[in-house]
């Protein structure tokens, strides 16, 4: 397969991978930034873990983008980050990246044997596409919730984004974007003071083993991560019409957590919500061709490993309602897609309806999202309501 990168490129894709960066750090990089200082990392080291992560899903999103010419967008576990700000308190640095290790050689092994691909092959498009629209629905309600706090700047954001979509729809986003952050600039909400250019030096930890630190935390890292983070992940793929074969994109990201341990990389796996953001119609119009805006989400999550000290302040530099607002109107059109079809099938509808509701009511059970028991949920209307059904 040709890995060459086309040109010219529509704008459009490069600000859709600028938005899934944006979305994905600011949403969680302070969870991150937890897990570290619960581990016992000092300064440097924590950057190391911002770069490691950064090299990780920026390797990752253009190596299988261009490989597959089809959009792979791949995030730090954010479910693992917040189970290791409880788990890693008294634990010593080495033996957390030895977890890290642990979790980076099972997910190997899964991709390997190809287990979970078998697995996800069964999962019905209605039932999938109504996972990440629960997933999702909160994002499209945060546009409006923003409102009670800065409703000039996301009033005139959505205003802005319903002209735009009738003139330019290619281009709305991206200049939403940037009338969001101009309005921004003007009220003074624009904090860049404290953002200064450095440039992140991984730091090597050798790790170490206890079978106590191992099963407390190199397990459930696993568990939360592939539950909560990869299948959905795969969901969203399915959902959005994408055929992307799952056993090499697990293998994949499992090798690079193994590799990338030592430097602080704990987990990286399939992206959901920000993966939505590279397959809709914003990112192009012709889905053959909106794995560039995955490429380019590679290309801002490398640049922002490089700069793992800085990009931190960069992105709080934002106002939180600007990327609430950036975050939803971005994903109008993939919920509404989300919904139409999931809603489509009428022996799947009831099913789809409720894999929906739990995904978007947040339940987590055992540390485990809502996204997982959604699909659980949805998998058991559809066993009860549909059994001995034969379809026409």
């Amino acid at each position: 397969m040709s890995l060459s990168l086309p040109r010219p490129f529509p704008l459009s894709t490069l600000a859709a991978g600028f938005v899934t960066v944006l979305v994905g750090f600011t949403s969680s990089v302070a969870i991150v930034f937890q897990a570290a200082l619960a581990a016992g990392a000092n300064q440097a080291e924590l950057s190391s873990w911002i770069a490691a992560l950064g090299f990780a899903m920026g390797i990752t999103c253009i190596g299988f983008s261009l490989y597959y010419k089809k959009p792979v967008v791949t995030a730090w576990s954010t479910p693992g980050a917040a189970l290791l700000v409880t788990s890693l308190s008294g634990v010593p640095l080495p033996y957390a990246l030895g977890a890290f290790v642990f979790c980076g050689a099972l997910m190997l092994v899964c991709g390997l044997t190809g287990w979970f691909e078998k697995v996800m092959n069964h999962l019905p498009l209605p039932v999938a596409a109504a996972m990440m629209g629960g997933v999702l629905v909160h994002f499209g309600m945060n546009v409006f919730v923003a409102m009670k706090t800065d409703f000039g700047l996301v009033l005139t954001m959505f205003v802005g984004w319903l002209v735009l979509k009738r003139v330019w729809p290619r281009y709305a986003v991206l200049l939403v974007l940037v009338i969001g952050a101009a309005i921004a600039a003007m009220q003074g909400q624009l904090h860049l003071d404290g953002v200064h250019l450095q440039v992140a030096r991984p730091v090597w930890i050798t790790p170490a083993f206890s079978w106590q630190v191992l099963v407390g935390v190199g397990i459930p890292l696993f568990v939360v991560t592939m539950a909560s983070q990869n299948v959905p992940g795969v969901a969203v793929m399915r959902a959005n019409g994408y055929d992307t074969p799952v056993s090499p994109l697990i293998t994949g990201t499992g090798l690079t957590t193994l590799l990338l341990a030592p430097f602080g990389c704990f987990a990286v796996n399939l992206a959901a919500i920000s993966a939505a953001l590279c397959m809709g119609k914003d990112a192009h119009e012709d889905p053959a061709q909106r794995y560039l805006a995955a490429v380019f989400a590679g290309v801002f999550y490398l640049l922002a490993g490089l700069f793992g000290a800085t990009i931190g302040a960069l992105f709080a530099a934002f106002p939180k309602e600007l990327v609430m607002a950036i975050a939803g109107i971005a994903l109008f059109g993939t919920i509404a897609g989300s919904l139409a079809t999931a809603m489509k099938e009428d022996q799947l509808r009831e099913p789809a309806l409720i894999t929906f509701l739990v995904t978007a009511s947040g339940t987590s059970l055992f540390g485990i999202g809502s996204a997982f028991w959604g699909l659980v949920a949805g998998a058991l209307a559809i066993a009860v309501l549909n059994m001995g059904i034969k379809r026409v």
